[in-house]
């Protein structure tokens, strides 16, 4: 049975005056069943606060708008605090503990895509709160409780009582969170709009790729990302990843075509795509993306902590690297043709700048 590829918007879960959660459902995108992938968006008003709270699947977070506050605790760690802002991305692996929280007017969003293959539902995240009215306190009787953290059993009912929230509160009164400290960053942390870029083709497209050489937690995370911007009318090269590796991209800015073409030589998606889209391209399939006038900008992960990526067109692609006389053969075509598609597309580039 075929898989259907098209890009979809994730939908909302939950909200409250501080803020909503979003999500993307194996059952409308079903490569996320396939790939065993889960992504999600969390979405903070002005004082919005996400609950402490960890999970079942290694993710890594990327801050698709606005700025904020980070808290993490890695297992037997001490907390680190981190001023985070649109561009920053984070590697999240198992057992870590996070908060987040938005103090400007401006809504925080971060997008959240992530490993669910030891995830209690394949395709999806299951996040456990330590607080909250769904937080492990409020399954544990007063008893466990007390005797656990050695309190009182009014003091157990207050504690227990007064977690009315669910997920996301907004926080009010004089209630002032840890400060963010930078060298807490330091590891922790990566600014793709900022970093040293891979790729950068004038008037073609720049990018930054994740690995563990400048985000070793990535490593302990299993997976890999970048950020791709294509500028108005370019083209990203037809490739596919040669290690096996799904593709999860999220439309961050701007629209565009794509196509991905896979076994037996079948498109089989042709689709228009858009900021809020998210597609997953399955393993060994050949996508090629062109942007509109207004430029494309998206952010992936590849199931791989260091991707590596065949690209079939410019001087690195694979036709450079084959004989002319394997392609004549091939293509079954004179020579002069063969020279012809040869010389095209010598600059070594992996995004194209629109014809003249």
């Amino acid at each position: 049975m075929e898989i259907d590829l098209s890009p979809q918007l994730a939908k909302k879960v939950y909200e409250s005056n501080g803020g909503s959660y979003h999500a993307w459902s194996p059952s409308e995108l079903p490569m996320l069943h396939e790939g065993n992938i889960g992504a999600a968006k969390l979405a903070l008003q002005k004082n919005g606060f996400a609950l402490p709270q960890y999970s079942d699947s290694s993710k890594v977070a990327y801050v698709l708008q606005g700025s904020g506050v980070a808290g993490i605790v890695l297992p037997e760690s001490e907390e680190k605090v981190l001023a985070i802002k649109k561009g920053d991305a984070l590697a999240l692996p198992f057992g870590v503990i996070t908060w987040w929280y938005n103090k400007e007017d401006t809504e925080l969003v971060v997008l959240f895509l992530g490993d669910t293959s030891k995830a209690h539902k394949t395709g999806e995240f299951t996040d456990f709160y330590l607080t909250g009215s769904n937080g492990i306190f409020t399954g544990f009787s007063t008893e466990f409780v007390g005797r656990a953290w050695d309190l009182e059993e009014k003091d157990v009912k207050t504690l227990v009582g007064k977690q009315s929230g669910n997920g996301i509160v907004k926080l009010e009164g004089n209630i002032n969170l840890p400060e963010p400290k930078e060298e807490h960053r330091k590891g922790m942390a990566l600014n793709c709009e900022e970093a040293p870029l891979d790729v950068d083709i004038k008037n073609g497209g720049r990018v930054v790729v994740l690995n563990t050489k400048n985000l070793p937690l990535v490593g302990e995370v299993g997976l890999g990302a970048d950020l791709v911007r294509l500028d108005g009318k370019a083209m990203c090269s037809p490739g596919f990843s040669c290690d096996s590796a799904f593709q999860v991209t999220y439309i961050v800015r701007g629209s565009g075509r794509a196509q991905v073409v896979g076994a037996d030589g079948r498109r089989v998606l042709e689709t228009t795509v858009k900021a809020g889209n998210l597609f997953i391209v399955p393993r060994f399939f050949v996508v090629s993306k062109i942007a509109d006038s207004d430029g494309l900008e998206w952010f992936s992960i590849i199931t791989t902590p260091n991707p590596v990526f065949t690209h079939l067109a410019g001087s690195i692609g694979t036709w450079k690297a084959l004989s002319p006389t394997v392609l004549r053969a091939a293509f079954n075509v004179d020579a002069g043709l063969e020279q012809l598609f040869r010389s095209k597309r010598n600059a070594d580039a992996i995004f194209f700048p629109p014809p003249n």
